[in-house]
């Protein structure tokens, strides 16, 4: 199975909505191109931040839909998978293959805690409904509650040859170090999903990055990638230290709001967040801007 395409920095793109939740088509697709024409080498759809679990499916497939259309295959496209019922999974999982995606990204179930065997049907029986598209597994311990072991990792991609990579989200680089390190025989591939861990992933063989900030500021994170994978290591950590902190601060705000913050800072206009989130407080909108300005970058006038 080539797994040549899945490389480099893939945004969980924003999901910009109107006043009655509904998307905005012309928002969204303005938003694809921008990210796209700064150097992004891929699509998530229905990430994290992308908050799909404040969407169904019926809301999911037309925007699906138009990030395809858009998008015209100048990238792949990813689609994130998130639900705590089997069933649910596959049903969205055949919807992103039936639609043409590159891959479908499976987010480990949220609010129950699965035994090791649970786990293993789980994403089993989802790689199994979707055959020969290729399946990444999504590691967030820190959104879940738990985290993926490797050996259930290196059990999973042995034994299914569409699970071809995931996206270690857990934070530590060990952990992502023994993805890499446990399952290279079988060319199984890994993404970093701290923003701030870009570099320290790359070196330890990962081959991209999951990156929420590159909605925002997609050239300073693509540059890490470049700059790394083209030789000039020194400048892709000098990247990396600018962009950190910023990352660190949006931490302050509630999840996943800041993202959509920033990108309204910048003159992107990704819009309000579904409720029950709403944006960042003042002074939280007054750090993210004093962060910013410190890296050289200009505050939209209308924020």
């Amino acid at each position: 199975m080539d797994t040549s395409f899945f490389k480099g920095i893939v945004p969980p793109i924003a999901t910009p909505i109107d006043e009655n939740e509904h998307v905005d088509e012309p928002r969204l697709r303005e938003h694809i191109d921008f990210m796209i024409e700064r150097g992004v080498k891929g699509i998530l759809a229905f990430g994290s931040n992308s908050e799909f679990y404040m969407m169904d499916k019926d809301e999911q497939e037309p925007i699906l839909k138009i990030i395809l259309d858009q998008v015209k295959g100048r990238v792949p496209v990813y689609m994130g998978v998130g639900a705590i019922r089997t069933k649910k999974c596959i049903e969205l999982a055949l919807m992103g293959k039936e639609m043409g995606v590159n891959a479908v990204s499976v987010l480990q179930p949220m609010f129950l805690k699965p035994s090791e065997d649970e786990l293993y049907t789980h994403f089993a029986s989802i790689a199994d409904a979707l055959g020969d598209t290729p399946m990444l597994l999504y590691n967030n311990p820190g959104r879940t509650g738990y985290g993926i072991s490797q050996d259930l990792v290196h059990r999973l991609c042995h034994e299914k040859e569409n699970i071809i990579g995931m996206k270690d989200s857990s934070g530590d680089i060990t952990q992502t170090e023994e993805f890499i390190r446990r399952n290279r025989d079988v060319n199984f591939k890994v993404m970093c999903g701290k923003d701030t861990a870009i570099y320290a992933g790359l070196a330890v063989g990962a081959v991209g990055a999951v990156c929420c900030t590159a909605n925002f500021i997609p050239e300073l994170v693509c540059s890490i990638y470049d700059k790394f994978t083209s030789g000039d290591w020194k400048g892709a950590l000098e990247a990396q230290f600018r962009l950190n902190p910023i990352r660190l601060q949006m931490d302050k705000s509630s999840f996943p709001v800041a993202m959509k913050d920033c990108g309204n800072l910048l003159g992107r206009d990704l819009g309000k967040p579904f409720l029950p989130n709403k944006p960042s407080t003042v002074s939280q909108l007054e750090g993210l801007k004093k962060v910013f300005i410190e890296n050289g970058y200009t505050i939209s006038e209308e924020k």
